[in-house]
C-alpha cells in the first residue's frame, strides 16, 4: 500500500513508451519520493495561510478596521 502511488505512476510511464518496466519503476519511485517530500510542506503552508487569514479576518471583525472599503478597493491611509 505504501508504494501504490509509485507503482501507478510507473505503470503509466511504462504504457507510454512500451519498453521494459525498469524505467517506469525508477521514475515512479522518484515521483513517489518527491510527493512524500513536497506534500507535508504544501499542507503546512496551506494550514498556516488559513490560520493567519482567519485570525486577520477575526481581528478586523472585532476592531472594525477592515482594510477593504465598501467599493471593494483597499483603503488608503
Amino acid at each position: 500500500m505504501a508504494n501504490l502511488l509509485g507503482a501507478l505512476i510507473g505503470a503509466a510511464i511504462d504504457r507510454e513508451d512500451g519498453d521494459s518496466g525498469i524505467k517506469g519503476a525508477i521514475v515512479g519511485t522518484l515521483a513517489e519520493g518527491a510527493i512524500k517530500a513536497v506534500l507535508p510542506i504544501a499542507a503546512t503552508w496551506a494550514l498556516g495561510w488559513a490560520v493567519q487569514y482567519g485570525v486577520r479576518k477575526g481581528w478586523h471583525a472585532l476592531t472594525g478596521a477592515d482594510p477593504v472599503g465598501r467599493d471593494g478597493q483597499l483603503k488608503t491611509a
